[in-house]
């Protein structure tokens, strides 16, 4: 299957995630709005959330897949299986330590995750969620294990939809068990603690049956001595090996991360919320083009590398970094010169004020800019993942958090929460950059001709959408049309579509084949 077929596969069902997930956002919203409450359920659900990066789809990901993928082209399904089995079993047993230590240590966990909450009035309610929540983690490094065979076997399907179903369960609390929390007396934010719960429950329920088609159901020993002989297994040792770095890699970014919120959380109550919202809506083309692209790359250059395909190994890159251009860029104009409406016309309701608009405006304009890099990262990382290079990231990620804290230091005394966002959106341009320059210089990546005409024909129509929003943005009265819904929704509409009329009109105009650009 090709890399654009792969892609668009996982995009759509990702697409879907997102679709629900901005539903979950809105409801969130609308019910609760950006308060300490709402405050206190985001740091408690970005706490396993931070771990489930950091250990579960993060650190090991990037050591299992390409070991399991060398193992199939080398070794064959069964002694693949087998390995699959032993690392399930160790993976198994790590979990169920690390969920009892998170819910006992609850209380110093938020604490070291955003002490401001003690003045804000959100520390309690986000230690009582925090423990409800911390089991999620289990689930999840679960799902990574599976959706990691599941993505060898080029199975993106089911990983790829598999997050519609947390979406899905915290949309059903928000309705249905809020309000039955309300009536007795129950914090209703807590509900959205019992959905994220059962949502990781079907997130790893779904899986199943995947796995069983084709025939890689993982087989957990469940006493200490199976443990022990799943932990000699010899290529549980080199994963092993290979996470300690990753997880110093992938931690950079989390540390990031949890310095940001530890600052937000002091910044006042709504900061925190203002900054969620406002990468809900950033997610959307970061998974659709950065995820879905890392998801189908890194067993694709896994493959090419175990080969020894050099030529394969770099086009795969080319033609991902074709697509980031060609799909990203316009996204990010999009950010710096539509938020206004987007968040107006996707939050504006309710108990979400017209001020938490102004807010989550200029955080969602603030990530605009580091878009690209955002999601360049996530196609060139894979790139040293696939060769089992995991220390040349983790230089530069190191790095990068030192610059996005001198960013911080510049910017968040002047622009408060929406310059933790600007600073997160430099460092990972910085970051992207610098994996492509080490890339090149290894020779794993060599650019294929016509790049420089492919990159002024997508820059001019990026530069006529980009006028097209601003005056859209600038000339209707978003916020007054508040209590026209439906026309503020047709409006939105039709800005979108005519901004991609211009788009693709204009690349094709230019004489651009599209297909053709992107296989190179």
């Amino acid at each position: 299957m090709s890399l654009l077929k792969s892609a668009s596969i996982v995009s759509m069902l990702t697409l879907a995630s997102r679709i629900t997930g901005l539903v979950r956002e809105l409801l969130i919203a609308a019910a609760f709005g950006a308060s300490a409450t709402t405050d206190a359920f985001n740091v408690a659900f970005r706490i396993p959330n931070l771990l489930r990066r950091l250990f579960a789809e993060g650190a090991f990901s990037q050591a299992f897949v390409p070991i399991l993928a060398e193992s199939r082209a080398k070794n064959g399904d069964q002694a693949t299986h087998d390995l699959v089995n032993a690392v399930g079993t160790v993976l198994f047993g790590v979990l169920a330590i690390v969920c009892v230590l998170g819910v006992v240590g609850a209380p110093f966990v938020v604490w070291a995750m955003a002490s401001g909450l003690k003045e804000s009035g959100g520390f309690d309610a986000a230690v009582v969620m925090t423990r409800w929540m911390f089991p999620y983690i289990g689930f999840m490094s679960l799902v990574a294990l599976s959706a990691g065979i599941l993505n060898t076997w080029s199975r993106f399907a089911v990983p790829a939809i598999t997050p519609v179903l947390l979406n899905l369960s915290v949309i059903g609390a928000a309705i249905f068990v809020a309000p039955l929390f309300r009536s007795h007396g129950v914090e209703p934010v807590f509900a959205l603690a019992v959905g994220v719960m059962i949502g990781g429950a079907l997130q790893l329920g779904v899986q199943v049956p995947a796995l069983l088609k084709i025939g890689m159901i993982p087989r957990v020993g469940l006493t200490l001595a199976a443990w022990r002989k799943a932990r000699a297994h010899p290529g549980v040792g080199r994963i092993l090996r290979q996470m300690a770095p990753a997880v110093l890699g992938v931690s950079v970014s989390q540390v990031s991360l949890l310095v940001n919120t530890q600052i937000a959380s002091h910044l006042g109550a709504g900061a925190v919320s203002w900054l969620t919202y406002a990468d809900r809506l950033m997610e959307f083309p970061t998974a659709m083009l950065g995820v879905a692209l890392g998801v189908v790359l890194l067993p694709q250059l896994s493959r090419a590398q175990a080969s020894g395909d050099e030529v394969q190994f770099s086009a795969l890159l080319d033609r991902g970094l074709r697509l980031v251009l060609l799909l990203a860029l316009p996204c990010a104009v999009a950010l710096l010169v539509f938020a206004k409406p987007l968040v107006a016309v996707l939050y504006h309701y309710g108990h979400f004020s017209a001020h938490d608009v102004k807010q989550t405006v200029l955080a969602l304009s603030c990530y605009g800019v580091g878009l690209m890099g955002l999601i360049g990262v996530k196609v060139l990382a894979p790139g040293f993942y696939a060769t089992q290079d995991i220390k040349t990231p983790v230089r530069i990620g190191i790095a990068v958090l030192v610059i996005t804290q001198i960013f911080n230091a510049i910017f968040v005394p002047y622009l408060g929460h929406a310059g933790l966002a600007l600073s997160i959106g430099l460092g990972s341009l910085v970051n992207s950059a610098w994996l492509l320059t080490g890339l090149r210089r290894a020779g794993r990546y060599r650019p294929s001709p016509g790049w420089a005409g492919f990159s002024l024909r997508v820059v001019v129509a990026t530069a006529l959408l980009g006028v097209g929003l601003w005056l859209a943005a600038e000339r209707i009265d978003w916020i007054g049309l508040h209590a026209h819904t439906f026309l503020r929704i047709g409006a939105l509409a039709a800005c979108m579509l005519a901004a991609a009329v211009v788009y693709f009109g204009t690349l094709m105009a230019s004489g651009l084949n599209l297909r053709q650009a992107i296989k190179g």
